[in-house]
């Protein structure tokens, strides 16, 4: 229904961003990495967009490029995967990534990710083999304007792991790591918490 936003970068959430059109209307977005858009606060900017409608609740998803929104489509499909579970997968993955698992029948890379079981990973591979397309590896983070407030970081980069289905034990294990590391950017802490949790 809605193929993009385009509009001013208002809020970031953990789970969400906030973008105000010209006509004046906000729309609430889910994202699976919100503090990719980190550089596009309080700027114009396009986000990618899948409404997903359910009985309870009208739900906006949204990404950095049609890679990644086709991606989200293509895993929710798949039965056991829901919107969150998609969303953590591309939170830590790229589009690319996943497809290379996929075609590679890489049910362990799969099973990384919070919701994923060996199951889910199986039917994954079964239901999307054959139907995605690897192509050329590039990096879809955008350019994330720097700061110094790395306490800050750290702790919304908790709060967004936790929002994609992490445990708090999980994220008990990785908090000592991330205590030794300094960051530029809440998207780097980000990062950084994923890689420990899926490593």
């Amino acid at each position: 229904m809605y193929a993009y936003i385009k509009g001013t970068l208002k809020h970031l959430y953990p789970t969400h961003v906030v973008v105000e059109t010209s006509s004046g209307v906000a729309y609430e977005i889910q994202t699976p990495n919100s503090y990719r858009f980190q550089s596009q606060l309080n700027h114009t900017c396009i986000i990618y967009t899948a409404l997903i409608v359910r009985e309870d609740a009208q739900l906006l998803y949204g990404f950095i490029d049609n890679e990644e929104k086709d991606m989200f489509l293509s895993l929710i499909k798949v039965t056991g995967i829901g919107p969150k579970s998609a969303l953590a997968i591309l939170a830590a993955s790229t589009p690319n990534q996943v497809k290379l698992a996929i075609e590679s029948e890489n049910d362990a890379y799969l099973t990384q990710f919070p919701g994923i079981g060996k199951k889910t990973a199986r039917q994954i591979v079964l239901d999307l083999k054959g139907k995605v397309v690897v192509t050329e590896e590039q990096d879809a983070t955008l350019m994330i304007q720097s700061d110094t407030n790395t306490s800050v970081f750290k702790d919304e980069a908790i709060l967004a792991l936790e929002a994609l289905g992490y445990s708090k034990r999980e994220l008990n294990r990785i908090e000592k790591k991330m205590a030794k590391e300094s960051f530029d950017t809440v998207d780097e802490a980000v990062k950084f918490g994923l890689q420990q949790l899926i490593s």
